[in-house]
C-alpha cells in the first residue's frame, strides 16, 4: 500500500481538497486582516464623534473608544439601529457616556441642528471621525440637491467639519479624521461637472467623493497649521460592511452562493477595519501630525490627482459656496 493511496477513496480524496482550501483560505483571511492599534490608552476625559456609527466600521470605532473610557456620539441618520448599537456596546463596555443623536448628513438642516444640539451638550470636542459614507449607489439626490455620493461622503463632512472647528480649536490638541478609501486613486474631480448633472457613472461619482476628502483633508491641514488641531485621511481596507449594500455584484443569491466565498477571504472583518481609524484618532505619536494619509496603521502615499493644490482649493471654495455654512446661535 503506497502512501498516497488512501486518496484513491474520492469521498477522502475531496474531504483533503475541501479541508486543504478551508486551511489556505483562513490563512489568507488572516494576512488580509491588516494592521492593529495595540497601544493602550486611556480616553476618559475625551469627546468624540462618529459618524456612521450605527454598524461596520463605524460601531467597531465606538465600540473600542467605549472600552478606553470616552465620552462617544454616535451621529447617526437610522436612530433605531444607532440604539440598538449602543445598548449593545453599552452593555459590553459598561460605559454609559455613549449617546445617540440624530445627523443625516444627506441633508445640510439635520447637520446643523444636530451640531446646535451637541454645543449645547459638550463645550469641548477632542476628535471628530468622519466615517459615514454610501458606495456605488444608484442615481440619487441629497435633500439639497447633491448627488448622494458626493453630498453624504464630502459635503456633508465638509458642512459637519467647519461647523465645529471652534471647538476642535478650543479644545486643542485635537483631531479630525476622514475615512477615505484607495478607490481615491482612481478618482478625478470633475470641475466642468461636480454635481454629476450632465452625466452619471456610480463608480467614478464614488472615486470622485473619496478624492474629495484627500483634498479636503490636506487643505484644511494647511489651513488649521500652528492651531494643534490635526486633520488625517486613511483608507480603512476592502470591508465586510453595508457599504456594499448597492452593489448588485455582492447582494444577489447567486453571489451569496458562490461570490461571496471566494471573495471572503481578501475582505477585513469590521473590527479590523477600524483599526487605522482608531490609530489616527489615539495614536500619542500623532499628535502633531497632520495632512497625512494612513493605511494599515501606516503612512501612505496618496494619488498624485490628491496633492493638487490647485483643485484642493477649487473644491474648498465651491464646498463653502454650496454648504454656506452660517454662523450657530447655541444659547439655552
Amino acid at each position: 500500500m503506497t502512501l498516497f493511496s488512501f486518496l484513491k477513496s474520492r469521498p477522502i480524496f475531496w474531504l483533503s481538497v475541501t479541508g486543504t482550501t478551508v486551511g489556505a483560505a483562513c490563512a489568507i483571511k488572516d494576512l488580509m486582516q491588516g494592521g492593529q492599534f495595540t497601544k493602550e490608552t486611556d480616553e476618559t476625559e475625551k469627546v468624540i464623534i462618529v459618524t456612521g456609527s450605527n454598524s461596520g466600521i463605524g460601531k467597531e470605532t465606538v465600540r473600542e473608544l467605549a472600552k478606553r473610557g470616552a465620552t462617544v456620539y454616535m451621529a447617526c441618520r437610522d436612530m433605531k439601529k444607532c440604539e440598538e448599537a449602543r445598548e449593545e456596546i453599552v452593555l459590553e463596555t459598561k460605559n454609559k457616556y455613549v449617546y445617540c443623536r440624530e445627523c443625516d448628513l444627506a441633508s445640510l438642516d439635520s447637520i446643523r441642528n444636530f451640531v446646535a444640539a451637541f454645543k449645547r451638550e459638550q463645550k469641548t470636542l477632542n476628535v471628530l471621525i468622519n466615517n459615514a459614507g454610501v458606495m456605488r449607489c444608484p442615481r440619487s439626490h441629497t435633500k439639497d440637491g447633491f448627488e448622494m455620493q458626493l453630498g453624504v461622503n464630502h459635503m456633508g463632512h465638509f458642512l459637519l467639519t467647519t461647523l465645529l472647528l471652534d471647538l476642535l480649536k478650543i479644545s486643542a490638541p485635537s483631531r479630525i479624521v476622514n475615512v477615505s478609501s484607495l478607490a481615491h486613486t482612481r478618482g478625478e474631480i470633475n470641475t466642468g461637472d461636480l454635481n454629476s448633472d450632465k452625466s452619471y457613472d456610480e463608480g467614478k461619482a464614488y472615486s470622485q467623493s473619496k478624492l474629495a476628502n484627500v483634498l479636503f483633508t490636506r487643505e484644511l491641514a494647511k489651513r488649521l497649521a500652528g492651531s494643534r488641531v490635526t486633520a488625517n485621511a486613511l483608507h480603512p481596507g476592502v470591508v465586510d460592511t453595508e457599504l456594499f449594500r448597492h452593489m448588485s455584484f455582492f447582494s444577489n443569491f447567486f453571489a451569496g452562493l458562490f461570490v461571496k466565498p471566494l471573495f471572503w477571504p481578501f475582505v477585513k472583518t469590521a473590527r479590523n477595519g477600524a483599526q487605522t481609524s482608531l490609530y489616527a484618532a489615539l495614536d500619542p505619536d500623532l499628535e502633531q501630525v497632520s495632512g497625512e494619509y494612513f493605511s494599515d496603521c501606516q503612512p501612505k502615499e496618496v494619488a498624485l490627482a490628491a496633492t493638487d493644490t490647485q483643485t484642493g482649493k477649487w473644491l474648498w471654495a465651491v464646498s463653502e459656496k454650496w454648504t454656506n455654512p452660517p454662523a450657530i446661535d447655541v444659547k439655552k
